[in-house]
């Protein structure tokens, strides 16, 4: 037995003796969810929280870190087998966090020792909650024009500005945002700079969507203190952080296009809403057809992203695939929620009953239509693969 298939085998075991059967359900809805952060209640749910302690405990909410900043310290190989030994039981994920997806991977690149020490051991354990302050009402697609100013005052930054998309900003402790520092040019007068949204000056407003739903926030930053220590990198050139950061985004993002765990709801609404035909198979043909051919893409896709994660994690990946793997994710996300709406009927359109989960359907395939823009839009990402992985001509 080699050294992999002993950690395999007692990944197993420890799963299956620490793992709560409650963790190993379908997530249902946003309160299924763990996003850690200091509003995180943990007697909402026993479970969820004996989860996250466990997990945080071993190092496993972020495996591949090293365990001198709260992770597990596993290599590229174990940190694979973990993963599969976790889909193999349906576990939920422990912890949803844009410091371990976004904010983690730039502070490991670019951080201080003091700055890895400090806050990437509470991300770890789900003890900061965070949120993204890129996008401008004026610098969306341009983000290198943004405006928010940050104007040096002895050993602080004095940020005045606005922000717009910034998820669950009105639910997050801390937010990581780009500010400029300089109007010499563009990208380079742009810092990096962490502050707590407790901080004075600093307020939210959520913006409405279709779906009924307010995950999206403006933030408005008027004279807020911001110590220079919690700036990352050097001054000016927090572009260079910015488009690292963005890459492991757009990694993020591309994930929702393997749907989630446990049971698909696609297959199995059309099956309640249509029945089966004397042979088993779903009654409708051309929906059948339509079902099949969305399946195969997705488990093309899927076994894409597992290859993209092992050259990511080896760092052998092309620098402008997180573009392509954003791009075709999401559009095969959009594509799922389509289906799901086209094999519901009329029942799918039911917007507040108990029977539909108050609107479920709807209102996920309204959200998908974010998806699009989001981490940046699609037209900025097929210009990204066609002048960087294609080589076309401009």
């Amino acid at each position: 037995m080699t050294d992999l298939d002993t950690f395999r085998s007692d990944t197993r075991a420890w799963l299956a003796e620490n793992c709560p059967p409650e963790m190993r359900e379908p997530v249902r809805s946003d309160a299924d969810v763990c996003w850690g952060g200091r509003s995180y209640d943990p007697t909402a749910n026993p479970a969820q929280a004996r989860w996250l302690k466990v997990m945080g405990e071993r190092g496993w909410t972020v495996p591949d870190w090293p365990k001198a900043y709260g992770g597990g310290g596993l290599s590229a190989a174990e940190t694979k087998v973990l993963r599969e030994e976790l889909a193999a039981i349906r576990a939920r994920n422990p912890l949803n966090s844009f410091g371990i997806s976004m904010l983690g991977p730039a502070l490991l690149k670019y951080g201080t020792e003091e700055q890895k020490l400090d806050y990437l051991t509470k991300i770890a354990r789900g003890e900061i909650r965070w949120c993204q302050g890129y996008s401008e009402p004026n610098a969306g697609s341009d983000l290198a024009g943004l405006a928010s100013s940050a104007i040096s005052d002895g050993d602080d930054y004095v940020i005045n500005g606005q922000k717009v998309w910034t998820s669950y900003a009105d639910k997050a402790d801390w937010i990581f945002c780009l500010v400029r520092t300089s109007k010499e040019s563009k990208q380079g007068g742009i810092s990096f700079v962490l502050f707590d949204m407790a901080s004075e000056g600093v307020s939210t407003k959520p913006i409405l969507l279709i779906s009924g739903y307010s995950p999206f926030c403006e933030t408005f930053m008027d004279n807020v203190r911001v110590p220079k220590s919690q700036r990352v990198y050097e001054e000016n050139k927090g572009w260079d952080v910015a488009k690292y950061l963005l890459g492991h985004e757009r990694e993020m993002i591309s994930g929702m296009g393997l749907g989630g765990q446990g049971e698909n709801p696609l297959v199995a609404g059309a099956i309640a809403t249509i029945g089966l035909d004397h042979d088993g198979r779903l009654a409708d043909p051309m929906l059948r057809a339509q079902i099949a051919a969305f399946e195969v893409r997705a488990k093309a896709f899927r076994s894409m992203s597992e290859r993209f994660i092992d050259e990511l994690k080896a760092g052998k990946a092309h620098p402008a695939q997180p573009s392509m793997m954003k791009y075709f994710g999401t559009e095969l996300n959009k594509s799922r929620h389509e289906l799901i709406m086209v094999a519901g009927g009329s029942d799918a359109l039911e917007w507040e009953s108990d029977r539909s989960n108050g609107g479920g359907a709807p209102r996920a395939w309204l959200r998908t239509k974010a998806n699009s823009i989001e981490g940046g839009t699609s037209e900025v990402q097929l210009n990204i693969i066609a002048k960087r992985i294609l080589e076309l001509p401009s």
